[in-house]
């Protein structure tokens, strides 16, 4: 093949970057606020201002964006909340949308 046609092939490819997706809690008038940001401490990796801050808009605003993630996290993330939440008995919810 020649360089000039190996240099259009390169070209032509385009890198797409993969779909990034939000992920909320919710709010709910059972789950408490110190379990709220133990979770966000713990799963999402917040320190105790900023899981304050989060837990404080979800209590405000129905929810609150934990972080944005690739697919495959964001529903890990979703998953050990509903674990987590269901093994302690509360009924925190957690979502994702995409970005």
């Amino acid at each position: 093949m020649s360089e000039t046609k190996e240099l259009e092939l390169l070209i032509d490819i385009e890198v797409e970057h993969p779909k990034k997706f939000k992920v909320y809690l919710l709010n709910d008038n059972y789950t408490s606020m110190d379990f709220v940001v133990d979770i966000l401490i713990t799963i999402f990796h917040k320190s105790y201002e900023q899981a304050e801050a989060v837990m404080l808009d979800i209590h405000k605003m129905d929810r609150g964006l934990c972080g944005v993630y690739t697919n495959e996290i964001a529903e890990t993330k979703v998953i050990h909340v509903a674990k987590r939440s269901q093994s302690s008995g509360f009924p925190l919810k957690a979502i994702m949308e995409e970005e």
